[in-house]
């Protein structure tokens, strides 16, 4: 039963993305095909096969040696504070930002990260029917982050027509940042995390395909990659850790500033109708949640918490899942797991359209002009992955 209404969620996904199509006649079939049966694919394996457990469990291995490194470098600074009982969040899911972020920027100063970012994103652009660029954008997305991905291809932005720019802020907003995946981790099973980023890809190339479909001549379909300014090592170095430390005092600020609102929010709420504000949010998102496959009776508090990551952030949405709150199966977590991993958020607009602006002021007005169609392309990925999800497990 649960997998016959995944694959009526699937419809309806589908359906609305025709619905807002800027050209169905145009929407090629062939590349959706085998996107989609690459995401069910990748997604079994992940989900369902030994070998899948093993890789994820090498990878969570790998981050989880990764944050006891960052946790060194915290308790030098902080006297031992985050290792000891129940330490604060910031210092134990954010902190570790900055050296997830400094390790990034070696494996880019090293070239690693770009050859393997421009050797995926070739591949990919051979099945998924999009351009070089597009296909790039989709990887880097998943790696460098929203904003961070649009300064590796700033000498193409000038020429990229509105279509192609539509497309590059789907994936970058259907994406998350490597350098945040430790922090998730902490919060939810790795499992998930890494079924997410990989789901994601492929399903925002098939939303994107959908939403937004368009011809390239072949003189338009070039990859030229802004290499990185001159830079010693050390001082990339240097650059790359104060980045990430401005990525996690900047979640910091949003969540004391989203969890103190909400928590107005539904005492008002509650003290003026008798219900929270989140709970109102649940009962509206609860057919959503149905439709990826989670059972009614869970689909209000379900509800609650896709609603909450899509007004304020996936770190306060994936607080509310961690702290056992809510009472939640298996597979309903697993459900919103991969739902939440994401930047599919109204705050997401401003951040993608700001960084474009920074880079080319037309482009970032193009960019915001679309913005809400671009939000809800990219909630569509989410609950595309979700949906997958729920089939899967």
């Amino acid at each position: 039963m649960s997998q016959f209404i995944g694959i009526i969620g699937l419809l309806l996904i589908f359906g609305l993305a025709v619905l807002i199509s800027s050209d169905r006649k145009a929407i090629k079939r062939k590349p959706l095909i085998i996107m989609l049966v690459l995401q069910f694919a990748f997604g079994f394996v992940l989900l369902r096969t030994t070998f899948g457990t093993a890789v994820v469990a090498m990878l969570a291995k790998l981050f989880d040696h990764l944050l006891a490194f960052a946790g060194e470098g915290v308790n030098f600074v902080f006297g031992g504070v985050a290792n000891v009982g129940s330490a604060p969040f910031f210092l134990n899911v954010l902190m570790p930002i900055v050296f997830i972020s400094a390790i990034i920027g070696i494996l880019r100063y090293i070239k690693i990260l770009p050859l393997f970012m421009k050797a995926v994103g070739l591949g990919l652009s051979k099945i998924n029917g999009m351009g070089k660029l597009e296909s790039y954008n989709g990887v880097a997305s998943a790696i460098l982050g929203q904003s961070e991905v649009f300064i590796s291809i700033k000498k193409e932005l000038p020429f990229l027509t509105e279509k192609r720019l539509f497309s590059m802020s789907v994936s970058a907003m259907s994406t998350v940042s490597m350098s945040i995946v430790g922090s998730y981790m902490a919060l939810i099973d790795s499992k998930y995390v890494i079924t997410a980023l990989v789901l994601n890809l492929f399903g925002g190339y098939i939303l994107a395909s959908i939403v937004n479909p368009y011809e390239l001549d072949e003189k338009e379909d070039e990859l030229v990659i802004e290499e990185d300014k001159e830079q010693t090592f050390f001082q990339m170095l240097g650059e790359y850790i104060l980045d990430g430390f401005h990525v996690a005092i900047t979640v910091a600020a949003m969540l004391i500033g989203f969890v103190a609102l909400i928590a107005m929010i539904n005492a008002l709420f509650s003290g003026i109708f008798g219900i929270t504000f989140q709970q109102i949010l649940g009962y509206i998102f609860a057919p959503f949640a149905f439709i990826s496959g989670i059972p009614w009776k869970e689909a209000v508090d379900a509800g609650s918490i896709m609603a909450t990551k899509l007004v304020t952030n996936e770190f306060v949405a994936m607080t509310e899942l961690s702290t056992g709150t809510f009472e939640f199966t298996e597979r309903t977590t697993a459900i919103l797991s991969v739902f939440l991993v994401s930047f599919a958020n109204f705050s997401s607009i401003g951040i993608i359209s700001g960084a474009m602006k920074g880079l080319n002021e037309e482009k970032g007005n193009l960019v915001a002009k679309h913005g809400l169609k671009i939000l809800f392309t990219a909630s569509l990925v989410s609950f595309l992955s979700a949906i997958v999800t729920g089939i899967l497990v």
